[in-house]
Formats: C-alpha cells, structure tokens, sequence
C-alpha cells in the first residue's frame, strides 16, 4: 500500500498541496528556533549569549511544536474527510481498514517528508536573520557564528512526520470506521484533552498571584495559562460552537433571512468539521491578545519607574514580538489555507443547494454569515483565555485589575482575524460557483 500511496501522491498532487504547505511552515519555524540550540552549543560562546539563544529556542520552539501540530491536524482532517467516497470505493473493492490507513498514513508521511526537507534553506535563513536581530539588540555578542546543526534538522523534520502521520491515522480510522457503517465516536479523549487543558491554564492564570510584581518570571504563568486556555478552547470548539449556534440561530435567521436559516442548518452539521477553522483562529487571538498586552503593561510598568532596560528586559520584549510574529503570520497562513481548503470542497453541497432553489447570491451570504459566526466565536473564545492571563498580570505587576493600553490591539488583532475569515471564505466560495450547479453536482468528490 505504500507504493500505491506514492502512486496517489503523484496523480494527485493538488489534494495535499495544504498538508504539504502546513509540513513546510511548520517545519521551517521549528529549525529556525532550534537552531539557536545549535549555535549556543558551539564552541566559543559565552554563557550570557548562550543563555539568550536557549531561552529563545526552548520558549518559541515549544509554541512553534504546538503550533504545527493543530495546523497539520486540521489540515489533513479535512483532507481525509474529503475522500470519504473514494475511502468507501476502496473498502467496497476489497481494501481493508488496515490498508487504507497504509495508504494514507504513507502519503502524509511522504508528504511531511518532502515539506521539511523543503524547509531546510529557509529556516537556515531564518536563523541567521534571527540571530542577527539579537546581535542589532546586544543580547548576543557580535563574534557568535550561526550554527545549524543535528538539533534543528532532527527536530524539524521528526515534528512534522509525528504530527503528519499522528493526525493522519486518526482521521483516516475515524474514516473507515464511518465508511463501513459504524456509528460516530463521540470524542471524548478530544472533550477530556480540551477539559484537561482548560484546567492546567486556570491553574496557570492563578498562580500568577504567588509571584511578586518584580519576579523575573512573572510573565510566565499568565502566559501559559492563557496558551493552555486557548488549547483547551480549541480542542472544545465543536462543543462551544454549537451552543453558540442555539444562542445565535434566531437572531441570525431574523436578520439575514434565508442565508441566515441555510447558516445555522450547515454549521450545526459541519460543527465538527469547523473545528479544523476554529483551532486556528482561537488560538491566534488568544496568544496574540495576552502576549502584546502583558509586554506593554511590562514596558509602561518599567517606562514609570524611571529605570532603563536591562537585557533581560529587552531579551524577552524581543522574544514576545517574535513569538507575536510567528504566531500572527503562521496561524494565518493556516486559517487561510484551512478555509481554504474546506470551502472549495464544498462545491457539490453548492451545487444541491442551487438546484433546489437557492440563488449564487444566498449561497455567497451564508458562506458570509458562516465567516461572521467563525470569526465571532473565534474571537470571543481567544479573547476569553487572552484576558484571563492578562488580568491577573496587571493586578501583580502594576495593582490595577485592568491595563489602561485601551482597545487599539485587541481590535488590530480582531481586524486580522475577520479579514483572513472573510476573505478568504467569500472568495473561495466565489471561484467555486463558477461551476455550473449540475456539473458541480455531478463531479467526484
């Protein structure tokens, strides 16, 4: 089955140019980062240097690993439910489970394989840039060469593989199972892992107030916390989507009238599927929102004290904006490449929709209004576990509960996340309707 996955790869390479693209970015923020571990362990490096290096390595390439593996998760859930028909051929041909998962599980490992290998100049190219700002900012001396070495490219390319074929096999089991006319799993390992992460980041949000205002590593349990309550968020996003929906459906129907109706009926079907969109979304808000807060409440809170910063201050406000940027740009890049691939699928459902009587034009508002809902509970969710860090941050560091930085970042923050949704759905939906609905109906899947 393997060659047969080779084979597939081949004919079809368009199906997994978005698991390809997740491997690759993935795998690219992983080497870069890790690569700091590489140069801080040559020789002839300081220990002042190296301790920057390290901790900029093991801090961002632990975000970075969670990053890609939710990314290359939804990414190849979505490519796997795609197939559903050609998995229910397989199977009717004679094809077992097991070699199905083969199959499958080869071409995301072969896949994963290519993207990191793909990887390897640009992360090289990122650790020098990356190295060289810590150099402009005097954390790192100005002799210390970049390094990239066993630690970058194992790590890399071992992640993206893990991930890959980790999420592979458990979307194409979920898969087979359906295809053979078992009933749904009800996800509880997904609901117990999301409830688990949920309470470590209470936990982490409320240890905050065992530190002082003036702790080095006060910024720390927030932040964590906040990351753990994203996490957790999003792995429960099926579950809070659609209690969301029972709130929204009656309002959204009134407003909106027959987009609205076709809204609420498709997002209570697909709610699972929506999650792949979702993930993304609340995690990005999340992270963002509690780390550029808590460095401008840090950065006030030293500006009025009237001292200067010293490098530990300015080696870790140069690691919250780097972190800001990776996550800013990498969950983007992904949101867009998930909806992306999520909404060109949807051609035939399109097609039905159109030939039992809805117009392009209400097709075009419910992949509207379905955009608004996402980037509303997105955003409320990623919100919700961003102020739950900042908070307890504020009141330790400066004795007031709420920053007074004022609402432009949360909103810059919303704006990215609603123009990415919207964008990205409504014009991937336009260039699907191109098709005329009975040959989009009549396609393959």
């Amino acid at each position: 089955m393997f060659s047969l996955a080779l084979r597939s790869v081949r004919q079809r390479p368009g199906r997994l140019i978005a698991t390809l693209l997740s491997a690759f970015l993935g795998a690219a923020i992983i080497m870069t980062f890790n690569s700091m571990h590489d140069t801080a362990a040559a020789q002839g490096v300081d220990d002042v240097s190296a301790e920057s290096l390290t901790t900029a390595a093991s801090v961002v390439g632990g975000y970075g690993t969670l990053l890609v593996f939710f990314a290359v998760a939804s990414t190849l859930t979505v490519n796997v439910r795609q197939r559903g028909e050609e998995i229910s051929l397989l199977r009717s041909t004679g094809a077992t489970p097991a070699q199905i998962k083969r199959m499958v599980v080869g071409e995301a490992a072969v896949v994963a394989l290519v993207g990191s290998l793909l990887a390897i100049g640009p992360a090289m190219l990122g650790g020098q840039a990356l190295l060289g700002m810590f150099q402009d900012s005097g954390q790192v001396a100005d002799g210390v060469d970049f390094s990239f070495g066993p630690i970058a490219l194992m790590s890399g390319i071992d992640i993206a593989l893990l991930a890959s074929v980790g999420a592979a096999f458990l979307a194409v089991r979920r898969a087979t199972r359906a295809a053979a006319g078992e009933r749904k799993p009800r996800g509880r390992l997904r609901s117990f892992a999301g409830c688990a992460a949920v309470l470590a980041g209470a936990a982490g949000v409320l240890s905050t107030f065992a530190f002082d205002a003036k702790d080095a590593a006060l910024m720390a349990a927030p932040a964590y916390g906040a990351i753990l309550l994203s996490v957790g968020f999003a792995l429960l996003s099926p579950k809070l989507l659609r209690a969301l929906l029972g709130t929204l459906a009656r309002p959204l129907e009134a407003l909106t009238g027959a987009s609205g109706h076709l809204t609420v009926l498709n997002m209570r079907r697909r709610a699972d599927q929506l999650a792949g969109v979702l993930m993304p979304l609340i995690v990005f808000t999340g992270m963002a929102t509690a780390t550029l807060y808590m460095q401008a409440v840090e950065s006030d809170a030293i500006k009025a004290s009237g001292l200067a910063k010293s490098v530990e201050d300015k080696n870790l406000e140069t690691l919250n904006f780097v972190v800001v940027g990776i996550i800013v740009v990498f969950s983007c890049i992904m949101l867009i490449n998930s909806l992306y691939a999520a909404t060109s699928y949807r051609g035939r459902e399109f097609g039905q929709q159109r030939l039992a009587g809805a117009t392009p034009g209400q097709v075009l508002g419910m992949v509207g209004v379905e955009g608004l809902v996402l980037t509303t509970t997105g955003v409320f969710f990623g919100t919700v576990a961003g102020l739950a860090g900042i908070l307890p941050f504020s009141a330790v560091r400066t004795d007031t509960l709420v920053p007074g930085q004022g609402l432009g970042i949360w909103l810059t923050i919303v704006g990215v996340a609603a123009a990415a949704t919207l964008i990205t759905s409504i014009a991937t939906a336009r260039r699907t309707l191109r098709t005329p609905a009975v040959e989009a109906v009549t396609l393959a899947a």
